[in-house]
C-alpha cells in the first residue's frame, strides 16, 4: 500500500512540475519551433508576418494563435488571407507548402490557411490531427483530386476548399466517415462525376456547397437529410428536380441555379412548406411547366426568389385576393414567361413593402410604367424593367427615393424628359439606364451633382443640344458616361480636355458633334468612341496624356492629314478604329511597335508598307480595305495570332507565300481586288477556318475591357456590368456586304481571294475547308477543273468561280452541298450537263451564263445559249447514266441469248428463220 501511495505521489509531483514548466515556457517547444518554420515560409514568399512572432518565448500570447488554458497547446491557429497583401508566383518554388508543418500542433481544433495562394503538398501530413474541427484551405492550390486521407480526420465538423484547382470525382473519397461533419465547401474547381449518394446521407450536415464545379446527373436527394442549405449551382445537373428536395422541415437555402435541370417545380398547393426557408433559387435551368405563387403562400419565412432565364416556366402571380404571409427581400423573374399582370394588377407586389431588388427584366411584359413602384412606401434599392414593352411618361416616376441605387428601364417604348432636379429625386443613385427609349429633351446639368453616380447610359434616345462639360470634369465618381446614337451636337467634350480621375469610358458616337479635337486631352479614361460624328481637321495627339486609353474609335468622322506620330505614345491601345476618314500618308513607324489587338484603318488614302505601326504578334483583326497600300504580302507570315484578315481594294502585288498556312487562327480573309500573282498553295486546306479550339473562341475577339458593380449587400445577384465592344468588321458574302461584331464572329468564316490574276488549277485540297462559309475565287485567272473534293466543303453557303478559265464539266458531287445559298460559275468554259438535284435546282441561268457548252439534261434540250437560256440536246455525261445504261444492255443481252438457246419456243423460232 505504501508503495502504491509513493508512486501516486512521484506522479503528482511530476504533474505540479509539468505545470510550473509549461507555465514559464508559454507553450511547447515543438508548437513554438513549427510556428517558427511557418513564418520563414511567410518570409520566403514576402509575406508579412504578425510582429508579434518570435518576440516572445509564450507563443501563446502571439497574434493569430489561442492556446487551450488547461494543456497550454495550440488549439486554434488563424493564418487566413490578410495576411498577405499581395500574391507570390505560382511558378515560383518557394510557394510551395508542405502541410506536414501543421502535424505538430496535436490538439489544433481550427486551422484557417485561407487565400495564401499556396501550392499545398502532402495533405497526408495533417492525419495526425485528431481533433480537428475546423479546416479552411480555401483559395490555395491543392492540384488533382480531393485527397482520400480526408476521410482519417473523423472529428471534422467543417471543410472549406473552395477555389483549389482540384478535379476528379468525389466517389469514394471517403465523406461517409466524417459523421460530424456540419459544413462542406467546394466551390469552384474543377470536380466532375455524379453526386454520390452517400454525401446526402451524413446526419449532421447542414450546409453544402458544390457550386461551379463539372458534376452531372440526378442528384440523390432523400427525405431523411438534416441539410439547411444547398448550393448546387453552375454545374451540369440535368434531369427534373427530385421532390423530396423539397421535402426536409429544416431547408433553408436552396441553390439549384445554372444548370441543365428541366422539368417542373415539384411543388403544388398540397405542399407543406419548411418553416425555416428562406432561398429558392432555381435560375439559368431549363425547367417549364406552371410556377404558381399560391404554392408557397405558408413560406413565411421566405426572403429571395430567382426564377430567372427560365423560359419555359410559366410564373403566376395572381394572389387571388390575399396577402401572401412572406416579406420578399430579392424577387428576380428575368426572362421567365412571366404572367403579365404582374404589372397591369400588382395586387402581389403592392404588398411587398420590404422590396429591396426587384428584376421583371426580358419578360415582353405590357402597359404603362408601374410608378407605383417608386412611391414613398416602397423601399427599392434595385429596379430592372429592361426589354419590356412598357409605355408612358417618364415624368411619372420622379418621386423622391434615397434608397435607390439602379434604375434600369432600357429597352421599352418610355418617354418623356429627364427631370430637371434628378439630382434630388435619387440622390444615391449608382446605375441610371434608361437607353433605347424614346426620350427627348436636352441632358439636364443637375447630374452632375450626383456624387454616387457610376454608369450612366441614354444611349439610343432622342436627346439634343450640347453635353455639360461637368460631366466630362466634375462627376467625380462617374466611371462611364454613354450618349450614343441621339442628336446631340456643339463642341465635342463642350470644351473640355482635362477629364476627371474615374472617367473609365466615354462614349458619344453617332451624335453630331463638330469641330477639331482638342489637342491637350488628359486623364485616366481607357475607352473613348467618338465614331460617327463630324468632327473635322487634322488628329494632333502630340500633347494628349492619356496613359491608360486602351480603345480609341474616332471612325466615320471627317479627319484629313496623316495619322501622327504622336499616337505612339499610347502604348496601353489594344483597338484603334480610324477608318472611314480622309487620312492620307503613311503609317507611322513607332520607335516601339503599338500591341493592338484591333486595327482598322479602311476607307482612307493611306499608303506604303502597313507593318510598321503594329506589333505583328498581338493583332488578332486587321482592316487595311479601300486605301492605296503597296507591296507583297510577305509580312503577313508574322500575324500569328491573326483571326481576320481584310486587305481588299489595294495595290498589293506578287504571289501569295505557302506561309500563309501559318495562320491556323485564321477566319476570315479577304485580300481581293489587288495585284496578286501567281497559284494558290494547296496547304491553304490545312488552316481550320471555323474550328477554333475553346480557349481561341473566347480570347479570339478583341475588348476593351470591362467595369463591373455591386450594389448593395446582394452579392453576384446585383452586378452591373459594362463591356465594351467594337463595331464589327464588314465582308462581302452571297453578293452582298455583311458587318460582323462579338456575337457573330465565331459563326462566320470565308476566303475572298476575288478580282486578282491568280492563275494555275483550283488546288483540290482546297475541299478540306469543311466549315467554311463562303469561298469567292471570281475574276482571276483559273483553269482546269472545278476540284470534285469541294462537296466535302459540307458548312459552304456562297461558293462564286466565276469569271475565270475553268472547263470541264461541275462535278456531280457538289449537289451534295445542302447548305449553299447562293452559286455561281458564270463566265468559264464549263460543259457538259448542268446539275438539277438538291441545292441546285433552286439556282437560276445566271449562276451558269456565259459557258456555251452547259445544257440541261432533264429533257431534250441542246447547248445554253449565249443569254443563258438551255438547248435541246440530251444529257450523256452523268456516270449514273452510264452505269445504269451499261446494266440495261448486258441484262437484256443475255435475256435474249438465254430465251434463244433454251426456251423450247425459242429454239422452235430459230428453225423457222
Amino acid at each position: 500500500m505504501s508503495y502504491y501511495v509513493s508512486w501516486r505521489c512521484l506522479f503528482l509531483v511530476l504533474g505540479i512540475l509539468n505545470s510550473m514548466f509549461l507555465s514559464c515556457s508559454g507553450c511547447f517547444i515543438e508548437e513554438r519551433a513549427a510556428l517558427m518554420d511557418i513564418s520563414s515560409w511567410f518570409m520566403s514568399v514576402q509575406y508579412m508576418v504578425p510582429t508579434s512572432w518570435g518576440g516572445d518565448d509564450d507563443c501563446c500570447s502571439w497574434e493569430r494563435v489561442t492556446c487551450n488554458s488547461s494543456t497550454r497547446r495550440i488549439s486554434h491557429l488563424d493564418l487566413s488571407q490578410d495576411l498577405t497583401p499581395y500574391s507570390p508566383s505560382m511558378e515560383d518554388e518557394s510557394s510551395n507548402l508542405n502541410l506536414k508543418i501543421f502535424s505538430s500542433f496535436r490538439e489544433l481544433q481550427l486551422l484557417d490557411f485561407s487565400g495564401q495562394e499556396a501550392n499545398l503538398q502532402n495533405f497526408e501530413g495533417l492525419q495526425g490531427l485528431s481533433k480537428l474541427k475546423y479546416l479552411d484551405l480555401s483559395d490555395n492550390q491543392l492540384f488533382g483530386g480531393i485527397p482520400r486521407s480526408i476521410g482519417r480526420l473523423v472529428s471534422l465538423e467543417a471543410i472549406n476548399l473552395n477555389r483549389n484547382n482540384m478535379g476528379g470525382a468525389l466517389q469514394n473519397i471517403g465523406f461517409q466517415n466524417l459523421r460530424n461533419l456540419r459544413e462542406l465547401h467546394l466551390r469552384s474547381n474543377g470536380l466532375s462525376g455524379s453526386l454520390p449518394a452517400s454525401l446526402f446521407a451524413l446526419p449532421f450536415l447542414e450546409h453544402l456547397d458544390l457550386s461551379e464545379n463539372l458534376f452531372e446527373g440526378h442528384i440523390p436527394i432523400n427525405s431523411s437529410w438534416n441539410l439547411r442549405e444547398l448550393y448546387l449551382t453552375s454545374n451540369q445537373l440535368s434531369g427534373s428536380i427530385p421532390a423530396s428536395l423539397f421535402a426536409p422541415l429544416y431547408l433553408e437555402y436552396l441553390d439549384l441555379s445554372g444548370n441543365f435541370l428541366q422539368g417542373p417545380i415539384p411543388i403544388n398547393s398540397s405542399w407543406k412548406c419548411s418553416s425555416l426557408l428562406k432561398t429558392i433559387r432555381l435560375s439559368d435551368n431549363k425547367l417549364s411547366g406552371p410556377f404558381d405563387f399560391f404554392w408557397i403562400r405558408n413560406c413565411t419565412k421566405l426572403k429571395q426568389i430567382d426564377l430567372s432565364r427560365n423560359t419555359d416556366l410559366v410564373v403566376q402571380v395572381k394572389m387571388h385576393g390575399w396577402v401572401p404571409k412572406f416579406r420578399l427581400r430579392t424577387l428576380k423573374l428575368s426572362w421567365c414567361n412571366l404572367d403579365k399582370s404582374i404589372i397591369t394588377e400588382p395586387h402581389f407586389l403592392r404588398t411587398q413593402h420590404r422590396l429591396k431588388f426587384l428584376d421583371l427584366s426580358n419578360n415582353n411584359l405590357p402597359g404603362s410604367m408601374p410608378s407605383w413602384l417608386l412611391t414613398n412606401e416602397v423601399t427599392l434599392i434595385y429596379l430592372n424593367l429592361a426589354n419590356n414593352l412598357l409605355v408612358g411618361s417618364l415624368d411619372l416616376i420622379w418621386q423622391h427615393q434615397t434608397n435607390l441605387k439602379l434604375v434600369n428601364i432600357s429597352l421599352n417604348l418610355v418617354e418623356g424628359q429627364l427631370s430637371a432636379n434628378i439630382s434630388l429625386m435619387f440622390p444615391n443613385l449608382v446605375v441610371l439606364d434608361v437607353s433605347h427609349n424614346i426620350i427627348s429633351g436636352t441632358i439636364p446639368p443637375s447630374l452632375c451633382h450626383m456624387s454616387n453616380l457610376s454608369v450612366m447610359d441614354l444611349s439610343n434616345n432622342k436627346f439634343t443640344g450640347k453635353v455639360p462639360s461637368c460631366l466630362f470634369t466634375d462627376c467625380h465618381s462617374l466611371d462611364i458616361l454613354k450618349l450614343s446614337n441621339n442628336t446631340l451636337g456643339g463642341k465635342i467634350f463642350d470644351g473640355a480636355s482635362s477629364f476627371s480621375a474615374d472617367l473609365w469610358g466615354i462614349y458619344l458616337d453617332n451624335n453630331k458633334f463638330e469641330g477639331t479635337f482638342p489637342r491637350n486631352l488628359s486623364g485616366d479614361v481607357a475607352i473613348m468612341d467618338l465614331h460617327g460624328n463630324k468632327m473635322s481637321g487634322e488628329l494632333d495627339t502630340s500633347f494628349w496624356d492619356l496613359p491608360e486609353l486602351r480603345a480609341l474609335s474616332l471612325a466615320s468622322n471627317g479627319l484629313t492629314g496623316g495619322i501622327h506620330r504622336g499616337i505612339c505614345k499610347l502604348t496601353l491601345l489594344d483597338m484603334l478604329d480610324l477608318s472611314d476618314n480622309y487620312f492620307t500618308g503613311r503609317m507611322p513607324n513607332c520607335s516601339t511597335s503599338l500591341y493592338l489587338e484591333f486595327l482598322s484603318v479602311s476607307g482612307n488614302s493611306l499608303s506604303g508598307l502597313p507593318d510598321v505601326f503594329f506589333n505583328s504578334t498581338y493583332i488578332t483583326a486587321l482592316d487595311l480595305s479601300h486605301n492605296q497600300f503597296t507591296g507583297n504580302l510577305d509580312w503577313m507570315l508574322y500575324l500569328t495570332q491573326i483571326s481576320v484578315i481584310l486587305l481588299s481594294r489595294n495595290n498589293f502585288q506578287g504571289q501569295i507565300s505557302s506561309n500563309l498556312c501559318n495562320l491556323q487562327h485564321l477566319s476570315i480573309i479577304d485580300i481581293s481586288n489587288n495585284i496578286l500573282s501567281g497559284s494558290i498553295p494547296p496547304c491553304i486546306g490545312g488552316i481550320p477556318f471555323g474550328l477554333l479550339d475553346d480557349a481561341y473562341e473566347y480570347d479570339g475577339w478583341p475588348s476593351g475591357g470591362s467595369s463591373t458593380y455591386e450594389l448593395g449587400d446582394y452579392g453576384v445577384d446585383s452586378l452591373y456590368s459594362s463591356e465594351y465592344d467594337l463595331s464589327g468588321f464588314t465582308f462581302t458574302t452571297k453578293g452582298n456586304p455583311y458587318t460582323y461584331g462579338r456575337n457573330f464572329f465565331m459563326s462566320m468564316s470565308g476566303i475572298d481571294f476575288s478580282a486578282n490574276m491568280l492563275s494555275g488549277e483550283i488546288p483540290k485540297e482546297i475541299g478540306n475547308l469543311s466549315h467554311i462559309k463562303s469561298l469567292n475565287l471570281s475574276n482571276n485567272l483559273f483553269t482546269g477543273p472545278i476540284p470534285a473534293t469541294f462537296a466535302n466543303m459540307s458548312e459552304i453557303e456562297s461558293l462564286d468561280l466565276s469569271k475565270n478559265m475553268l472547263n470541264g464539266s461541275i462535278p456531280w458531287q457538289i449537289t451534295r452541298l445542302s447548305s449553299l445559298e447562293v452559286f455561281s460559275v458564270a463566265d468559264n468554259n464549263l460543259s457538259g450537263c448542268l446539275p438539277a438535284t438538291g441545292q441546285f435546282s433552286t439556282f437560276d441561268m445566271n449562276s451558269y451564263k456565259g459557258n456555251n457548252n452547259l445544257r440541261s439534261c432533264t429533257s431534250s434540250s441542246g447547248p445554253m445559249a449565249p443569254n443563258g437560256v438551255a438547248g435541246s440536246v440530251a444529257d450523256d455525261s452523268d456516270p449514273i447514266l452510264y452505269v445504269v445504261g451499261a446494266i440495261s444492255f448486258v441484262l437484256a443481252f443475255w435475256a435474249t441469248i438465254t430465251f434463244v438457246f433454251c426456251h423450247p419456243f425459242g429454239q422452235r423460232l430459230i428453225l423457222k428463220l
